[in-house]
C-alpha cells in the first residue's frame, strides 16, 4: 500500500482513507475504514472521466452488476455513489494474492486444491448467473485466494444475459486463453452463462497444470486454438477432474454443465467457517498469511495534507533507491506491487526543476535480471541519455526523470510492474517491456490506464487489440523482418530453394520468424522453401540438416536460440554445403560464438537494432555521433544493441510532450507540418493533436499524448518512426545486417530493402 498523496481526499462516502491500493486508467483504489472499523477497497473515478456520460453509464452498469451478486465467494459491494461529482464504489477488502500470482510463484496446485477451487467458484458463478448476469472475464487474475476459500472479483465487463454490450462492434471481450469459443470468434455479445463455465474450466486447468489449456503466444493463434483445437490437459492425472474439465471445455455451449451442477458433481469437502488454509499447499498458505500480515499492518490515520495542484513536488535526492513491499491484489482493479527499483538520478546536476517547476517521469519497464538483461540494461541507458539531453536544454518547459522497474523477464512480475507505473500519475509514458511474453502480459494494465507504452524489442506479429490503443510497437515485427531475410538469401542467382529450420527451443519468436519467412518466400521471390520444425531440446540437428540439403536447399535460415544455432552451425559445417546461411537475430549472443567456434564464421543475421557505433560515422544521421560520445562518457562503453532505439523513442515522447505543453500554453493547436528540432538529436514533423485535458500543472493528459504519438513522424538515429493507424505498429521494415567474423559480430550496414 502507498501513502496518500497531496490532493487525495481524506474521506469518501463515510470511509476514512488510509492509503492507496492501486490505480488504473479510470480511477484510484484506496484502502478505507468505516466508523465501525470495517475495511473496504474504494474505487474513485478520476475527474477527467467523471464528466463523460458514456463512462458513467459503464460505471453504473459495473456497480449494478456487482450489487446483484450475493455469494460468500464473490467480493461484495459495501457502498457506492455513481451520481456524485466524484463517483465511487466500495467493496469488501480482501488482502489475498491472485490465483495467477500463486501459480506463478508456487507452481500448479494439487488435485484437492483444484477441486475446492472449482466447487467454490462454481457457487460464485451460480450467484452471478442467478442474478441474471454473465461475468465474461473469469480468469486467474480475477480470483483472490484466502485461508477460507477463493473470491471472484471484477464485474467491470459483466452484463445482463440479454443486454446489449457497451463495446465496439466486433470487439473480443475478455482475456484470450480463458475465453470460450463463442467469444473468441468475436461473438462475445451473444456469450451466455455457458461461456463462464468454459472460462472456469480453463482456469481450473491452469491451476492444475500451471499453463492455460490452449497455450500462449500470439493472440490470433491462441484464439484459433481455442476455437479449433482440443485442450492440453497433460498433467491432470486425476480421472474425475480430467473428465470434468473435458465437459467444461466442450466447444458446444449446450454440452457444458451449468455452474450449479458443478457444485454437486465435485465431491470435495470445502473449508468451513474459520477454517485454516489447509485446502492449499503449505507454501501457498504461508504466502497468504504473509500477504495478509503485510497489508493489514495499517498506518496511523493522519489528516490528509491538501496542497495546491500547482505546487511543485520537491525534487528527489540525487540518487534514490526505493524498494516496495509486495502488496495484495484488491477487488475491482487494484493491482499487485512488484519488488522494484526506483532511480531518480540525473548526472551533472541536471535533476533540477524547470523554470516552471514541473518534473515528470519517463518509465523504463525492462528485464534487468533475467534472460534478456543485456537488452534491458541497454534500453535503460538509451532512455537515460535521451532524458539527459532534454534536461540539458536551457529553455526546457519541464524537467524529465527516469523511473526504472525490473520485471526479470517474468510475465507475472511484468503485470505488477505495469500496474505500478499505471498508478503513478507523474509517469508520462513507458519504454518497454523487453520481451514478447512480458509485453503481452502487461498490455491490459497499460491500456486501462491509457498510459503510452512503446516497445523497441518486443516483436510479436500481433497483440490483442486494446480499447484505448495506448501501445506502440516501435520496431519491426518478426513478419516485417522476414522480408529482408528473404531478399538477402534468395535474390541471388545461385539460390532457388531456402531451407527453413524452426527450432521450438526458441519459443514463439522462432516459430513466428520461421513461419513468416516460409510464408513470404513465394510472395517476394520466385524461389521455394523446404521447412522443418524440430521439438524443443533436440540435441542432434545433423539429420534435419541432411534432410534440408537432401531436398536441394541452396540457402539455410535457422530460427531458434543461440545454443540451437551453434548446433546447426556445427552440423552444417560437417557437410559439403557452401551456400549462404543465416540465423534469427535472437541467436546473436556470445553463447553462439563460443559454442559454434570456427563454424560460426560467415553466418549472417538480419536484426531490428542498429550498431550505433557504426551509424555514428554515416553522413546524414543527426545526433548519432553525439549519442555515441555521450554513451561512452556516462557509461564507459560503446552503446549495445537496443540502446539507440530506446534513445530514439524517448526523444519522440519528449518531443510530443513538449509540443502539447507548448500548445496548451499558447492556447492553440500544436505544430502542423513544419519540422522542429527534437530534444534528443532527431527531427520531428507532422500534426500534433491537442485533444485531451492537461492537469493543473500543465501535464498533458495521457489520452492526448497517445494521440500525439500515433500521429507523429520522428527521424531518429536508428530509423524513421511512424505508426500505422490500424495497429499502431512501426511503418517500414528498416533492419540491419550483421555477419559473424573473427569471433565477433560485424555490422555490415542497413539490410536489403524489400521490394514493394
Amino acid at each position: 500500500m502507498d501513502a496518500l498523496r497531496p490532493g487525495d481526499p481524506a474521506r469518501i462516502g463515510g470511509h476514512r482513507l488510509l492509503g492507496r491500493l492501486g490505480a488504473g486508467g479510470m480511477g484510484v483504489v484506496y484502502l478505507g475504514r468505516t466508523e465501525a472499523g470495517a475495511l473496504a477497497a474504494i474505487k474513485v473515478i478520476l475527474p477527467e472521466y467523471a464528466g463523460d456520460e458514456d463512462f458513467r453509464t459503464r460505471f453504473r452498469r459495473e456497480t449494478e452488476a456487482a450489487r446483484r451478486v450475493d455469494s460468500p465467494w464473490a467480493v461484495p459491494v459495501t457502498g457506492a455513489d455513481t451520481e456524485s461529482e466524484t463517483p465511487w464504489l466500495a467493496t469488501e477488502f480482501v488482502p489475498g494474492p491472485t490465483l495467477s500470482e500463486v501459480v506463478a510463484r508456487c507452481g500448479p496446485l494439487p488435485t484437492r486444491s483444484v477441486h475446492v477451487l472449482g466447487r467454490l467458484l462454481s457457487r460464485a458463478l451460480t450467484a452471478v448467473h442467478g442474478a441474471g448476469l454473465v461475468h465474461r472475464d473469469v480468469k486467474p487474475g480475477n480470483v483472490l485466494l484466502t485461508a477460507d476459500g477463493p473470491r471472484l472479483i471484477d464485474f467491470g465487463i459483466a452484463r445482463a444475459a440479454e443486454a446489449t454490450a457497451l463495446t465496439a462492434t466486433g470487439l473480443v471481450v475478455g482475456t484470450p486463453g480463458f475465453l470460450p469459443p463463442e467469444q473468441a470468434t468475436g461473438a462475445g455479445a451473444g456469450a451466455g452463462p455457458e461461456g463462464d463455465v468454459f472460462s472456469l474450466g480453463c482456469l481450473l486447468a491452469y491451476a492444475a497444470t500451471g499453463r492455460p489449456p490452449f497455450g500462449s503466444g500470439a493472440v490470433d493463434a491462441l484464439l484459433y486454438r481455442t476455437v479449433h483445437d482440443e485442450p492440453d490437459l497433460a498433467g491432470v492425472d486425476d480421472p474425475a477432474l480430467r473428465a470434468l474439465l473435458g465437459e467444461c471445455l466442450a466447444k458446444d455451449p449446450a454440452a457444458r454443465p451449468a455452474a450449479a451442477d458443478l457444485d454437486t458433481r465435485i465431491a470435495e469437502d470445502v473449508p468451513g467457517d474459520g477454517a485454516s488454509a489447509d485446502w492449499l499447499p503449505e507454501d501457498v498458505a504461508r504466502m497468504i498469511a504473509e500477504r495478509s500480515a503485510a497489508m493489514l499492518a495499517l498506518p496511523d490515520i493522519e489528516a490528509t495534507v491538501n496542497t495546491s495542484a500547482t505546487t511543485p513536488a520537491p525534487a528527489p535526492a540525487r540518487r534514490r533507491f526505493l524498494t516496495l513491499a509486495a502488496g495484495g491484489a484488491v477487488a475491482l482493479g487494484a493491482g499487485t506491487f512488484a519488488a522494484v527499483r526506483l532511480i531518480g538520478d540525473e548526472p551533472d546536476g541536471r535533476s533540477g526543476a524547470s523554470p516552471a517547476g514541473r518534473r515528470w517521469i519517463i518509465g523504463v519497464h525492462a528485464d534487468l535480471t533475467g534472460a534478456q538483461k543485456a537488452a534491458g540494461r541497454a534500453q535503460e541507458r538509451g532512455v537515460r541519455l535521451a532524458v539527459d539531453r532534454f534536461n540539458s536544454r536551457t529553455d526546457k518547459p519541464f524537467t524529465l526523470a527516469v523511473k526504472v522497474l525490473d520485471d526479470g523477464g517474468d510475465p507475472a512480475r511484468s503485470v505488477r510492474v505495469a500496474e505500478e507505473f499505471a498508478r503513478d500519475r507523474d509517469v508520462l509514458a513507458v519504454i518497454g517491456p523487453t520481451g514478447d511474453a512480458a509485453t503481452g502480459a502487461a498490455l491490459p494494465a497499460y491500456d486501462e490506464a491509457v498510459l503510452p507504452l512503446l516497445t523497441v524489442s518486443s516483436l510479436q506479429i500481433s497483440y490483442p487489440a486494446r480499447v484505448n490503443a495506448a501501445f506502440f510497437q516501435a520496431s519491426p515485427s518478426y513478419a516485417a523482418l522476414s522480408m529482408p531475410i528473404v531478399n538477402r538469401l534468395l535474390l541471388r542467382p545461385d539460390v532457388e530453394r531456402l531451407g527453413v529450420l524452426i527450432d521450438r527451443s526458441g519459443g514463439q519468436a522462432a516459430y513466428q520468424a520461421g513461419y513468416a519467412t516460409n510464408l513470404m518466400t513465394p510472395s517476394l521471390t520466385t524461389g521455394t522453401t523446404h521447412p522443418r520444425v524440430v521439438p524443443a531440446g533436440t540435441s542432434d540437428l545433423g539429420p534435419v540438416i541432411a534432410d534440408l540439403l537432401g531436398h536441394r536447399s541452396d540457402a539455410l535460415f535457422y530460427a531458434g536460440d543461440a545454443a540451437g544455432g551453434a548446433r546447426a552451425a556445427r552440423a552444417l559445417a560437417a557437410t559439403p554445403f557452401k551456400g549462404p546461411s543465416m540465423a534469427q537475430h535472437t541467436v546473436m549472443r556470445p553463447e553462439f560464438l563460443e559454442r559454434a567456434g570456427e563454424t560460426a564464421e560467415g553466418w549472417e543475421f538480419i536484426a531490428p537494432f542498429t550498431d550505433a557505433g557504426g551509424v555514428s560515422g554515416e553522413p546524414g544521421v543527426p545526433g548519432a555521433a553525439d549519442f555515441v560520445t555521450a554513451h561512452r562518457k556516462r557509461f564507459g562503453a560503446a552503446p549495445a544493441a537496443w540502446s539507440a532505439e530506446a534513445y530514439d523513442v524517448t526523444g519522440l515522447v519528449a518531443q510530443e510532450v513538449a509540443a502539447l505543453v507548448g500548445s496548451a500554453t499558447k492556447g492553440g493547436a500544436g505544430p502542423t507540418g513544419s519540422p522542429t528540432a527534437t530534444p534528443s538529436g532527431g527531427t520531428s514533423s507532422g500534426g500534433t493533436p491537442s485533444a485531451g485535458t492537461p492537469s493543473a500543472d500543465g501535464r498533458p493528459g495521457r489520452a492526448a499524448l497517445v494521440a500525439a504519438i500515433a500521429a507523429s513522424r520522428y527521424e531518429g538515429i536508428s530509423r524513421t518512426y511512424a505508426f500505422d493507424e490500424e495497429r499502431q505498429q512501426l511503418v517500414g521494415q528498416d533492419a540491419h545486417l550483421y555477419r559473424a567474423e573473427g569471433g565477433r559480430y560485424r555490422y555490415l550496414g542497413p539490410a536489403p530493402k524489400p521490394k514493394s
